[in-house]
């Protein structure tokens, strides 16, 4: 946990300081945070948008092809407690530009990679930062905004992520369409580097943002409630992947488009998941529940209206938006809640929270494809997420029943 200084410092040090040059120091600090999970969301999601370039390239089904995005996501899972354990003691800022480091180097080999296992290898590579790094940036932007802001601090970090997959995303499908898919790997890794020179250059050199020591944050993990919440955020948000891992072939094999029409539908996707973390960021500071009920509730409705009718355009598109409007409604909530119950370790529950969430994209990825290769159709991915988000929605209402206290935490 940050020390009294930090504490201290978040009320002198805030974006809302009535100092301009404070103000606009603040603001470059998040720009900088931001553009860190632009790079690593433009990865994650591109490695979808670009599934038949590289699964064609390397001669291997599409079903099989997804094991590349689930070695990403099991990346982020290892690599969320592992790299944030490991650098407990580590000022927040350094962990940061040593996460951006690995992630230039992960890019560069899956560019490079000459088959399956070479690239398999280099995707875990590249996943490995992520969950420490929005766990450190999340500790960051909570220090600029000052205490009480820990959903809007998570969804600023976040906002990146989601801005990707409204441009970052689909205009690295797009030059995998035109170019090809490894140069969209050596695009990400040159925008990696800028990041790297934004958060060296923006984000602030101070004590306050040291680290503590592995005991403390690993009292996070002796907390069933930690582990409930993560059990929930991985099954529930599972249902963004089993749809967004399978863009294309919706596009091309379903709605019968040309394959320009991916970017398109990713950008839609992209709006849909901007929108919900705005009002999931909101809404997670204010209510302790509402954004996660609201979230998945809505989605599994939509969910079912998706596998039954996503034949027609007009149903595909408003599923791609609404998809992920409503599970990015929900993952702000999912943070205010972790660190709620784990006030001392907020690097780890911040980290642990991306790796339930890649453990969704792991999930997600492989129960779609499952469903499409059990000859179920490519829609089937959409009931698969019906399944996983309702299991979560289920699990979620059982501990607030059970657990009345949870719903005030």
């Amino acid at each position: 946990m940050l020390d009294k200084a930090y504490h201290a410092q978040c009320a002198a040090v805030n974006v809302h300081s009535s100092d301009p040059v404070e103000r606009g120091r603040c603001r470059l600090t998040l720009l900088s945070l931001a553009l860190g999970s632009f790079c690593i969301g433009t990865s994650e999601f591109a490695s979808m948008g670009i599934l038949q370039l590289f699964s064609e390239s390397l001669g291997i089904s599409i079903p099989t092809a997804t094991n590349a995005v689930t070695a990403y996501a099991f990346g982020v899972v290892i690599g969320a407690p592992l790299v944030t354990l490991a650098a407990a003691r580590l000022n927040r800022r350094t962990l940061l530009l040593m996460l951006m480091a690995q992630f230039v180097l992960g890019n560069i080999l899956s560019a490079l990679a000459a088959n399956l296992e070479m690239f398999v290898l280099a995707r875990f590579i590249s996943g490995m930062p992520q969950g420490a790094y929005f766990g450190a940036g999340a500790v960051v932007a909570t220090y600029v905004y000052g205490p009480g802001h820990t959903g809007k601090a998570f969804a600023l970090v976040m906002m990146g992520l989601t801005v990707a997959t409204i441009v970052g995303s689909p205009l690295a499908t797009f030059l995998g369409q035109t170019i090809g898919w490894r140069n969209t790997y050596f695009a990400v890794s040159g925008l990696g580097a800028l990041s790297f020179l934004a958060l060296m250059a923006f984000v602030p050199k101070t004590h306050a943002l040291n680290g503590s020591s592995v005991i403390q944050e690993l009292s996070a993990l002796r907390k069933g409630a930690v582990w409930m919440t993560m059990l929930v955020a991985a099954l529930g948000v599972a249902s963004i992947f089993a749809i967004y891992t399978f863009v294309g072939p919706l596009i091309t094999d379903v709605a019968m488009l040309e394959a320009g029409w991916i970017p398109i539908a990713l950008t839609v996707f992209g709006l849909g998941m901007t929108a919900g973390n705005f009002l999931g960021g909101r809404l997670a500071d204010t209510y302790p529940a509402r954004g996660l009920l609201l979230g998945f509730g809505v989605a599994v409705v939509v969910l079912a209206a998706l596998a039954t009718f996503g034949f027609k355009l007009p149903v595909l598109f408003a599923g791609f938006f609404l998809v992920g409007a409503t599970m990015f409604t929900a993952i702000p909530t999912i943070q205010v809640r972790l660190t709620k119950f784990a006030p001392e370790a907020p690097t780890l529950v911040g980290a642990m929270n991306l790796a339930a969430l890649n453990l969704s994209n792991a999930i997600g990825a492989w129960s779609g494809g499952f469903a499409i290769a059990s000859g179920f159709g490519i829609l089937s991915s959409a009931w698969a997420g019906f399944c996983l988000t309702l299991t979560g929605l289920v699990i979620f209402t059982m501990t607030l029943t059970r657990r009345p206290n949870l719903a005030a935490a």
